[in-house]
């Protein structure tokens, strides 16, 4: 569906008299405040010529959107390393190192990978907007996807929301888990008086975490994790939960001694790219301290 930086799609049968503005909003799930940015300019043809939204289409029509908009950026850059696993017109794909704020808050202003991204995109002369998909936490590590545009954003929002997205982790907790694989499904809340930690409460928001087990050690396991929902710390709360606390996280129960942070890596997302449907897959490598982590685990 992409030409020339284009985004386009053929009339089918079933469009024949329908409005480009329905077609778009029922068929590719175009959000009202996207179509309504498209009507600003002349950024709609048919068969290469200018078009309102709101004329009704024939099979056959070729329907073309320039999607790209100039927009500012919304945060400072910084030039700051940053790891790239892919990039295109719609997406960037970040391998985020541990310790590393997703977005800028007042207590992280600076050093963020937002910042990051934004300054390498500031030096190659094509400022965007930061428009992360998701955030993972300041000590877990791996994959974070930013949307590059309005409609990539909307559209992987729309994935997300509807579960569409594929999202697995992995995590060295402590001690034997002994099934093989299991669910978790437990609701999660804010600690009463807390802004931070959470824990379970049955007034909570509905979470639930697959797990399997992929390596066993003689004090841990080694664990890849599915989200079903992504409530804020979902592993670590659920890990907890479960009895089995992530090493080094000590907000949950885990123990610091081989590890400074929680053993928690984001490393695969698949779904399917906003702008050709095209199944994608990403995946980060583990990064250096978890294969320390390893490493001593073995050798106990």
């Amino acid at each position: 569906m992409l030409k020339d930086d284009l985004w386009e799609y053929t009339l089918q049968i079933q469009d024949q008299g329908k409005k480009y503005q329905d077609i778009l909003a029922r068929k590719f799930h175009f959000s009202r405040n996207l179509l309504q940015k498209l009507k600003q300019g002349e950024r709609a043809w048919v068969n290469e010529e200018f078009t309102y939204l709101s004329t009704r289409g024939k099979a056959g029509d070729i329907l073309a959107l320039q999607l790209q908009m100039d927009e500012p950026p919304n945060i400072p850059g910084e030039h700051l390393p940053l790891d790239i696993l892919f990039e295109d017109d719609f997406l960037l794909i970040a391998n985020k190192p541990p310790g590393q704020v997703v977005h800028p808050t007042p207590r992280y202003p600076t050093g963020t990978l937002g910042n990051a991204v934004v300054g390498y995109w500031n030096l190659k002369g094509t400022p965007h907007p930061f428009r992360p998909v998701h955030r993972i936490d300041r000590n877990t590590s791996g994959i974070v996807v930013i949307a590059k545009n309005r409609f990539a954003h909307q559209q992987l929002a729309y994935q997300l929301e509807h579960k569409l997205i594929h999202k697995y982790y992995i995590g060295m907790v402590h001690g034997h888990v002994q099934e093989k694989r299991g669910v978790i499904d437990l609701p999660i809340g804010l600690v009463p008086g807390s802004f931070i930690q959470h824990n379970i409460s049955p007034d909570g928001l509905p979470a639930l975490t697959r797990y399997q087990v992929l390596a066993r050690y003689p004090q841990a396991t080694l664990i890849k994790f599915s989200l079903e929902t992504g409530r804020t710390h979902q592993i670590r709360v659920h890990c907890q939960a479960l009895g089995h606390p992530l090493i080094g996280d000590d907000l949950y129960g885990g123990e610091r001694l081989l590890m400074h942070r929680q053993a928690l890596h984001s490393f695969l997302y698949a779904f399917n790219h906003p702008a050709t449907g095209e199944w994608v897959i990403f995946r980060a490598p583990w990064p250096q301290d978890l294969i320390d982590l390893v490493a001593k685990l073995k050798g106990q």
